[in-house]
């Protein structure tokens, strides 16, 4: 929990962070999730071009390396 005098801290890889144990295990966990490839099956593409949400799990990495570059298709978190 974060008091009054805290502040976030932004640190490399876009990583904004209260300290630097919450900043290292951010990173830590983030590169686990690009090295396993496990990070899509909490994604969801949106392409707002062909009108779809994608949602499985191959396609949103296929989406991810051939769409994303493309104006209106969002990569987002599926909470």
């Amino acid at each position: 929990m974060l008091s009054k005098d805290q502040k976030w801290l932004h640190y490399i890889n876009n990583i904004i962070a209260a300290d630097v144990y919450s900043a290292v295990f951010l990173g830590t966990y983030q590169r686990h999730m690009r090295l396993s490839k496990t990070y899509a099956r909490h994604m969801e593409v949106m392409d707002l071009q062909k009108y779809t949400v994608i949602s499985r799990e191959h396609k949103v990495r296929q989406a991810i390396k051939e769409r994303a570059d493309i104006p209106f298709v969002f990569v987002v978190g599926k909470n």
